[in-house]
């Protein structure tokens, strides 16, 4: 698939797939004949939005029409409903990555050696595609409160939002799990199929992070995979950063980088690049951590044949960096240390 295909080609391709699309992004939703019945763009219960499954009497597969508000269209204007983005190519990227179709989607070699999950992992990888398509967007909601508390204005279709996600506060299965507030992030391999989410628990009265113990967590499958944000222009340069934060505050100085974050230090060591980029930034926190796995990972990198540079904060992490010292002064920064490792980027 060619990701220069036409908006008209990405809706009859998504039309094509279309109890697929339905069942990823309205799980809410049922099955009514040749209808995808659910209550609204938005996702929620109920019967009054109608998209149509297959083609018949002339009428198209995919269209849609939300009964109650008169609202209608193709699959392309109800994704671009259903996850809120501001702009068509952040809907774009989000249909090209349900159909497989990311910025890069050639598999590589090191792509193909990956262990398929087992029974087990299959089963939390689904678990983990229901509750990221269950999420809704992130403006507007703690979650952005909660970014924006930390000086990150970056986001993304990556990036949702849910009300209520079941949390144990122990590693014990007996303890009872209620629900909280939280963050949601999708990982992804390098064709865009979803692999994980990742959940960042909230407290609701503070905007911050949930007191609890390991209020970020995983579920699914990361080993090699990462949380992609596209900056809208094809790029062979890619960042990748550890913690999902870390990664942003990157992002919010460079709005013009492709962007990968891989959650963990050991999880950065493992990164699997995908095929077309030439040259990787590593973003690594300033701990022996976040030193070691930056240089397992540029050893993996360069016997790619891919140039690789890293970028190191001043302080611990660059959140730290982007909370002390504003976007502009990290953005300089990050331009100086770029420039001094050969990587020439002109600062508009």
């Amino acid at each position: 698939m060619s990701a220069r295909r036409s908006i008209a080609d990405l809706s009859a391709d998504l039309a094509d797939r279309a109890e697929s699309f339905c069942r990823q992004y309205f799980p809410e939703g049922r099955k009514q004949g040749n209808y995808w019945q659910v209550g609204d763009t938005s996702g929620a219960k109920g019967q009054s939005l109608a998209i149509r499954l297959q083609a018949e009497s002339g009428r198209k597969a995919g269209s849609w029409q939300d009964f109650a508000t008169g609202q209608y269209g193709d699959l392309i204007d109800l994704l671009h409903e259903r996850l809120g983005s501001v702009t068509l190519k952040e809907t774009l990227r989000e249909a090209r990555s349900f159909l497989g179709d990311a910025p890069c989607p050639a598999v590589s070699h090191a792509a193909r050696n990956v262990e398929r999950p087992d029974a087990a992992s299959s089963k939390r990888i689904a678990r983990a595609r229901k509750l990221f398509a269950a999420g809704k967007p992130v403006l507007g909601t703690l979650a952005a409160t909660y970014l924006q508390g930390r000086g990150i204005t970056r986001l993304g279709p990556a990036l949702r939002y849910h009300p209520q996600v079941f949390l144990r506060h122990g590693e014990d299965d007996r303890d009872p799990p209620h629900r909280a507030p939280a963050l949601l992030a999708k990982i992804s391999d390098n064709r865009g199929q979803i692999t994980g989410c990742a959940r960042t628990y909230l407290d609701p009265s503070t905007g911050g992070l949930a007191a609890i113990e390991s209020p970020k967590r995983i579920l699914g499958q990361l080993h090699g995979h990462a949380i992609r944000f596209w900056s809208g222009t094809s790029c062979s340069n890619l960042i990748v950063g550890e913690g999902l934060e870390n990664t942003l505050s990157v992002g919010t100085a460079l709005p013009e980088f492709d962007l990968a974050s891989c959650l963990t230090a050991t999880h950065l060591s493992l990164f699997i690049p995908p095929p077309g980029i030439k040259r990787i930034c590593i973003a690594r926190d300033n701990d022996e951590a976040g030193r070691n796995a930056s240089n397992v990972l540029r050893n993996q990198l360069k016997s790619h044949g891919i140039i690789c540079s890293e970028l190191v904060p001043a302080m611990d992490d660059f959140n730290d960096d982007l909370r002390a010292f504003g976007r502009d002064a990290l953005r300089r920064s990050l331009l100086k240390a770029m420039k001094a490792q050969g990587l020439e980027i002109k600062d508009g």
